[in-house]
């Protein structure tokens, strides 16, 4: 997999562009709801009334969190890298749109990203659908053979392979059971920031 002449890239947000600061355990604490399953899918099985309540305060959670966000070492460098280049990059998070906004804004990656751009929790089916990625690309006009996903957990990946792009998996956190279901794996973004190479000079 030649990544350099990848024109489309999709990226989660949290634990890949930001430094990983949820604490799900302690979320799933703070809403009530029993360990061992993600809170989204928790949250669908609510009635409506009990679900509008816990979606409000997790709205709250999330918020607090990515006023305290912190860009991944390299994300700025890996986005200017493939803005350089003109490749179309985009968002897909399990998160609010508002939230993925204001993290973009408090890490100073804001400016890299369209808002429609941004396909959050609102806009597609969750990860590990390749929804997300499919509208997308859609948007973009762009097939599936030219694009990558790219994340730090295994939803990521999955949604990568439902979306028929290649996957890279940013294993942070040390998890190689996660690594061997991608394409490539990277220990970092500023090691896939070298694997891309400089982008063409202009002349």
């Amino acid at each position: 997999m030649t990544l350099g002449h990848k024109k489309y890239w999709i990226f989660d947000l949290d634990g890949t562009l930001t430094v990983p600061a949820h604490d799900f355990d302690a979320m799933r604490r703070e809403l009530g709801l029993p360990q061992g399953r993600p809170i989204l899918e928790q949250l669908a099985e609510l009635g409506e009334e009990r679900a509008a309540v816990l979606f409000a305060r997790l709205d709250e959670i999330e918020l607090e969190i990515a006023r305290r966000a912190r860009p991944q070492p390299g994300s700025r460098e890996l986005l200017a890298a493939l803005r350089a280049r003109g490749a179309r990059i985009g968002i897909l998070t399990r998160n609010s749109h508002g939230t993925a906004l204001e993290t973009l804004r408090t890490c100073g990656l804001a400016e890299f990203f369209d808002p429609p751009h941004i396909m959050s929790r609102e806009m597609c089916a969750l990860k590990p659908s390749g929804d997300g990625i499919k509208r997308l690309l859609t948007l973009w006009n762009a097939s599936p053979v030219d694009a990558v996903m790219v994340g730090d957990y295994l939803f990521d990946i999955l949604a990568g392979h439902d979306a028929g792009t290649a996957t890279i998996f940013v294993d942070n956190l040390g998890r190689p059971e996660y690594a061997s279901q991608a394409d490539r794996s990277v220990k970092s973004l500023e090691e896939l920031v070298a694997m891309i190479g400089r982008p063409p000079s202009i002349t």
